[in-house]
């Protein structure tokens, strides 16, 4: 059964070892629909936005292949990437788009998701009422967390709150600073400003325990897995996507993860901050790992809407089950 090692938020990684028996058993047999013909061990880091998948993978995979088990971490967008190029994982979890130098040192990569970055705050921050009346332009957005220009909670909401917002960003390399930047223009990680915390739960956690605070998570760090509702603490923030001054009917889908992975199927919730999650080799995989990728582009993709991701379009999963040939 799978070992789960949480050695906490800040700076450290999420392990999970999922292993085929204690030392000095018996090997399981087939299952009816697997078998035991694939055996080895796929080494995978990285993006904390397709961690939740990855492990759900894992596991179905191993079901099916006894034989074959899987060691997954967590530690950023940048760390899958820096991982999958230096060797030391065989697959990379990258939550943002292959940047071309990536390209150049022999990144590899197929789609196999699709999630979204959305706004959070305290649930009892102050002026919560007119926040999600009037929602969150990109506009202010980018003057919270690019110019430094909109610093009051009175300036969020257009009243006279005077408390300052406590800005939060991520410390870690990863795709959802990089594409929460992408949303709020021509910006990178590096340009966002605000209290660095280390990882997608760190940030959901210094947000839940800050009133005034306002950050940014992955979708599967935002919602609970459990009830589908906002992690307890946090509220999520709509965006006011017209820029209006108010959250219009058609614009609020936020209450439920199943609301907005709706929107985010429809294109109704924009990309960026909805975006394609990718998996990333060291040139051309084979093997067990290209048989893997196979399985997550085909028979995988049963699993999204469960773990609460949104699915590629088949053209999109026809491409990358081309470039695996």
């Amino acid at each position: 059964m799978p070992n789960i090692r949480d050695h906490g938020y800040a700076g450290t990684m999420l392990v999970v070892i999922l292993s085929l028996c204690l030392w000095g058993c018996t090997p399981p047999a087939p299952t009816a629909s697997g078998s035991t013909d694939l055996e080895g061990t796929i080494t995978v880091s990285g993006a904390f936005a397709l961690y939740p998948m990855m492990i759900r993978w894992g596991e179905e995979f191993h079901k099916l292949h006894p034989g074959v088990t899987f060691d997954i971490s967590a530690g950023g967008a940048g760390k899958g990437m820096a991982d999958a190029l230096n060797g030391a994982v065989d697959i990379g979890m990258v939550s943002r788009p292959i940047f071309e130098a990536e390209a150049e040192k022999g990144a590899f990569w197929v789609a196999a998701a699709k999630d979204a970055v959305v706004a959070t705050a305290n649930a009892s921050n102050p002026v919560l009422e007119p926040l999600l009346d009037h929602g969150l332009t990109r506009d202010v957005a980018e003057g919270v967390w690019i110019t430094g220009k909109v610093s009051t909670w009175g300036q969020m909401v257009g009243g006279e709150a005077g408390e300052q917002v406590h800005v939060y960003t991520r410390a870690d390399a990863c795709g959802a600073a990089q594409t929460w930047a992408q949303y709020l223009g021509d910006y990178a990680q590096e340009d966002l400003q605000g209290i660095a915390v280390q990882a997608d739960p760190g940030v959901a956690e210094a947000v839940s325990q800050d009133v005034l605070a306002i950050g940014y998570n992955n979708l599967n760090f935002a919602y609970d897995v459990g009830t589908g509702q906002p992690v307890e603490g946090l509220q999520i923030v709509p965006l006011d996507l017209n820029g209006n001054g108010r959250v219009d009917p058609a614009e609020r889908f936020y209450e439920t993860k199943t609301g907005l992975m709706q929107a985010i199927a429809e294109e109704r919730y924009p990309s960026p901050p909805s975006r394609a999650l990718n998996l990333v080799t060291k040139g051309k995989p084979d093997g067990l790992v290209k048989t893997f990728l196979e399985w997550i582009m085909t028979d995988g993709q049963q699993y999204l809407e469960e773990v609460g991701y949104v699915g590629l379009s088949q053209q999109q999963l026809d491409e990358g089950l081309g470039k695996l040939q």
